[in-house]
């Protein structure tokens, strides 16, 4: 058996040791005794080559975008009998994919419109500045009737949204983000 400190684990599941310390905390990989030659309690603690596929096994869950929870369940799982509940994490994790890959694709588009917006003009204030200014802006219909409240879309994601830039007593200049 090939037995390694904290520190070789770390090197040979590509983290650092506080991650591995970390992980230990949140009970996804086992905190071994410390181990001496003379049997006592102190001394070091040895890992053997299953931390390391566990260690291996939670980096690569995280990389496909399971939550430590979600991963804590997986390992708990018997591979040939929990295929069921696997398939069931697998299909919420793809469903999160799906709304975060929606969410970055309608920011591409909106950054492509203030872009190609600033291009089109070099006079006035700077439309991709102006945008991420929003306490500057009041975005006028933009928002619809949910306003601001946590949930709606920011203003330059929508198309032809009009910010108005607040100007005191005077009327505020409106103009087209696209």
């Amino acid at each position: 058996m090939n037995v390694r400190t904290i520190a070789g684990l770390a090197r040979d599941g590509g983290v650092g040791v506080e991650t591995v310390r970390f992980y230990q905390r949140r009970g996804l990989l086992s905190t071994p005794d410390k181990w001496s030659r003379d049997g006592a309690g102190a001394g070091v603690r040895r890992y053997g080559e299953e931390d390391v596929r566990q260690l291996k096994f939670i980096r690569s869950a995280q990389t496909a975008g399971f939550t430590l929870e979600q991963i804590k369940e997986l390992l708990s799982l018997d591979a040939g009998e929990d295929r069921t509940r696997a398939r069931a994490l697998a299909a919420e994790r793809l469903e999160a994919l799906d709304r975060t890959i929606s969410d970055l694709e309608g920011a591409r588009a909106a950054l492509r419109r203030l872009a190609s917006a600033c291009a089109a003009n070099d006079s006035g204030p700077c439309p991709i500045i102006s945008a991420f200014q929003v306490k500057r802006f009041e975005i006028l219909p933009c928002l619809g009737e949910r306003g601001a409240r946590a949930g709606s879309r920011p203003a330059w994601e929508k198309p032809d949204c009009v910010a108005t830039q607040a100007r005191g007593p005077e009327r505020p200049a409106a103009r087209t983000v696209r």
